[in-house]
C-alpha cells in the first residue's frame, strides 16, 4: 500500500474487549455445522480501504467473479478511506457487525488476531505454502495463520537514467557510492537523492532499509548498526545530497521533486510506477545499497491481506474463507499485480510477473527479501515505530546524535 497505515495503542486496547463481545464461539467457529451449510449462503459483506479508484472498481470485480465462482450470488463489497478502517472496526465490533471478509495493511493482522476477531485460516485449509516468508510472517499470529496477503510491495531506490547517464555515474551498491553519488548528483536546485523522513509511521518505513541492511534490529534501536544508519541519513542531508525538508517530506512529496527533476535519485515503493511512466521519467530501480561487503539488502513489506472476522455465522465464515484464497488465486494475483503496482507474493508467480513486466523487475528480489515489520515485535511494533521516527527526527533537526538518538526518544 502507498501509505503505511498502523494502529493506535489506543484503539487496540479499545478493540479487545469488542471484539471479543463480538465474537460468540471464539475463534473455532469455522469448524461444526459450517461446511455443511456453508452453501446455503447467499451473500457476503467486504470492507476495505480500496475506496479510490480505479482500486475500488478493479478490486470489486474481482470479489464478484470470485463471488460466483463459489456460489455467492452478491457479495456487498465496502471500502473506507484508509485511516478510518480501524475506527470501522471498532464500531462494527461494537455493534456486533463484522464483515464477513476483512482486509487490512499487513502489520495490523497481528494486533486484530490478539483481541479474537479473526479466525485462523486453517481452520478452513487455507494455507501460505509456496508464498514469501514476510507475507507469512506477518500474517502469523501464535503460530497460526491469520491472513492471505495476494501482492506485496516494498521498498528501492529509483534513479533517473538521463541524470546519471550525462553525470557518468552508475546507480549505487554501497553506502560509500550512495553518498559519492549524491554528490556529484547535487547541482543548482537539482538534489543528489530524496527520501522521506517525517515524524510517523511512513518515515520509520523509509529508515527501515538503511537500519535492516545493516545489521541493525527493532529489538535493539539503541546498537551502533542503527546508529550507523541514522548517521547515513545525516550525512546525506548534512552535505547537501538530500534536503533538509525531508522532515517534511510524505513519499509522494518525493516523487514529485523526482518527476520535476529535482532529485537524481529516491527511496520510493512501485506504487509510484503509474505516475513515474505518465510523466514519461526514464528510470531505472535497483534494490537498496549495502554498507559493507557480505550485508544483504533488507526492506521492509508492505500491502494487504484478506483476512475472516470471527461473526458467529459459522456457514458465512466457511464462504469468506473461500473467498479469501480465491482472491489469492495465481490469476488473481497477477491481474492483481498488474493493476495495482504490487509483486505476487507467490514466489513461483514472482518470477514470472517479472518477465512479463519488467518495470517491475527490479522489485521482485527485495520483496523476496522483505521483513514484516511485526515479525519480530508483533503488536507491539507501533511503540517501536514511534521511538524509531521520533529518534531520526531528532538527528535530522540537530537535537541529537545518531549514538544517543533512539535513548533520547524512548525516554520521551
Amino acid at each position: 500500500m502507498t501509505k503505511k497505515r498502523l494502529l493506535a495503542v489506543a484503539a487496540m486496547a479499545t478493540l479487545a474487549p469488542l471484539a471479543l463481545a463480538a465474537c460468540g464461539g471464539g475463534s473455532d467457529s469455522g469448524s461444526g455445522s459450517g461446511a455443511s451449510s456453508a452453501a446455503a449462503v447467499d451473500s457476503l459483506t467486504v470492507l476495505d480501504y480500496y475506496s479510490d479508484e480505479p482500486g475500488h472498481t478493479q478490486i470489486g470485480d474481482q470479489l464478484s467473479k470470485c463471488g460466483t465462482s463459489i456460489g455467492v450470488a452478491k457479495v456487498d463489497h465496502q471500502s473506507v478511506p484508509g485511516p478510518t478502517l480501524i475506527q470501522k472496526v471498532l464500531q462494527q465490533a461494537s455493534s456486533k457487525t463484522l464483515p464477513d471478509v476483512l482486509m487490512l495493511d499487513n502489520p495490523d493482522i497481528q494486533q486484530i488476531a490478539a483481541t479474537g476477531a479473526l479466525a485462523p485460516l486453517g481452520d478452513y485449509g487455507v494455507t501460505a505454502d509456496g508464498y514469501a516468508p514476510g507475507p507469512v510472517a506477518a500474517a502469523t499470529y501464535q503460530n497460526q495463520l491469520y491472513g492471505l496477503q495476494p501482492g506485496a510491495n516494498t521498498l528501492a531506490i529509483f534513479y533517473n537514467k538521463d541524470i546519471l547517464d550525462k553525470a557518468g555515474v552508475k546507480p549505487p551498491t554501497t553506502w560509500a557510492e550512495l553518498k559519492d553519488t549524491a554528490k556529484k548528483l547535487t547541482v543548482g536546485k537539482q538534489y543528489g537523492f530524496a527520501f522521506n523522513a517525517t515524524a510517523d509511521y511512513e518515515g520509520a518505513w523509509q529508515f527501515l532499509p538503511p537500519m535492516w541492511t545493516n545489521g541493525g534490529d527493532e529489538t535493539n534501536l539503541k546498537s551502533p548498526e542503527v546508529a550507523g544508519a541514522l548517521q547515513l541519513w545525516k550525512d546525506l542531508v548534512d552535505d547537501g545530497s538530500a534536503s533538509k525538508s525531508v522532515v517534511n517530506w510524505s513519499q509522494a512529496d518525493v516523487n514529485d521533486q523526482f518527476i520535476a527533476g529535482k532529485a537524481a535519485m529516491m527511496l520510493n515503493g512501485p506504487w509510484q510506477i503509474p505516475a513515474l511512466d505518465k510523466a514519461k521519467v526514464n528510470y531505472g530501480v535497483v534494490k537498496f545499497p549495502v554498507n559493507q561487503a557480505g550485508q544483504t539488502s533488507v526492506a521492509p513489506l508492505g500491502g494487504e491481506a484478506w483476512t475472516v472476522p470471527v461473526t458467529g455465522d459459522d456457514a458465512k465464515m466457511t464462504k469468506a474463507a473461500e473467498l479469501v484464497k480465491c482472491m489469492n488465486s495465481d490469476e488473481n494475483q497477477l491481474l492483481r499485480a498488474k493493476q495495482g503496482g504490487i509483486v505476487p507474493t507467490k514466489l513461483a508467480l514472482a518470477d514470472q510477473f517479472a518477465k512479463e513486466d519488467p518495470e517491475m523487475a527490479g522489485f521482485i528480489e527485495p520483496v523476496s527479501t522483505a521483513r514484516a515489520r511485526t515479525g519480530k515485535l508483533g503488536d507491539k511494533w507501533p511503540d517501536t515505530a514511534k521511538v524509531i521516527y521520533t529518534g531520526m527526527q531528532l538527528v535530522l533537526t540537530g537535537q541529537a546524535t545518531p549514538a544517543e538518538a533512539m535513548a533520547k526518544a524512548g525516554a520521551s
